[in-house]
């Protein structure tokens, strides 16, 4: 079932064996334990692994859990940065296991970088999405964290049984949304928001984060918003790369590891 309201959407299906999606109010003494669902930063960030340029923004529109919600704790000895004899701590990780999502989501412009403005191509941007997507990524994917190892393909949003199909209606309470990043909210300040998400026959539909309720956001501390400049950090429409890019959206000279990340 495919959206009509965006017509740069993707979507693609997120598998891997364990996942952790942390809960910061659980993170006090070095535990760490999973939200049941993935995040909306989450889900963003690999996005943002699969490809990205700072000249859009992604947004991510809906999730659908594939698999039954299993979780496992195991325990973890994280290296202690702090100097002392003791170099190692002993922690209780919950993650969850045996994970697939099917993602899907669309890019707008970042009105906060006019100077990107020349890198406006919908279609070129659309086309190499959806190339990433089919070759795996361009960096390497995890679900929530580092040791979370995920793997990308291609899919069509709902197709398939899932296992919530027909379950009705689940809560989860207040979830972390995701983070204020100068670049996408143009303030100098990294802020923070939380939602209530909920869950109708697997499917969660995001709001986007202009839709969070005011009260659920927090700023954290001043930070100042990347520059980017054409022939110094940012090339643009000038890659190399993209020279086979035509106006038909053909993408067949592109390989991930050609296109290059900003």
């Amino acid at each position: 079932m495919k959206s009509t309201k965006y017509d740069n959407i993707v979507e693609f299906q997120v598998t891997g064996d364990y996942a952790l999606f942390s809960d910061p109010i659980m993170r006090v003494g070095g535990e760490k334990c999973t939200y049941q669902v993935p995040t909306y930063e989450a889900l963003k960030g690999i996005l943002h692994s699969v490809y990205w340029k700072p000249t859009i923004l992604w947004v991510i529109d809906a999730v659908r859990v594939m698999k039954p919600i299993q979780m496992e704790t195991k325990g973890i000895r994280p290296i202690r940065y702090g100097g002392g004899e003791k170099k190692n701590d002993l922690s209780y990780y919950t993650y969850l296991k045996d994970c697939c999502y099917q993602v899907r989501a669309h890019f707008e412009w970042n009105e906060n970088r006019p100077e990107l403005a020349a890198d406006r191509n919908e279609n070129k941007h659309h086309e190499i999405a959806k190339k990433m997507i089919r070759k795996g990524g361009r960096r390497d994917i995890f679900l929530g964290a580092r040791e979370c190892q995920g793997y990308v393909e291609p899919c069509a949003f709902k197709e398939g049984p899932g296992f919530y199909d027909g379950y009705g209606t689940l809560d989860f309470g207040l979830m972390f949304h995701g983070f204020d990043y100068p670049d996408e909210t143009g303030r100098d300040m990294l802020g923070v928001r939380f939602w209530r998400p909920r869950m109708v026959d697997g499917v969660i539909e995001f709001i986007p984060p202009e839709q969070c309720d005011p009260l659920l956001r927090r700023d954290i501390r001043p930070m100042a918003k990347k520059r980017f400049a054409e022939k110094e950090n940012f090339t643009g429409l000038s890659e190399p790369a993209l020279e086979g890019l035509n106006e038909e959206g053909n993408t067949d000279g592109l390989d991930a590891g050609a296109v290059q990340n900003v």
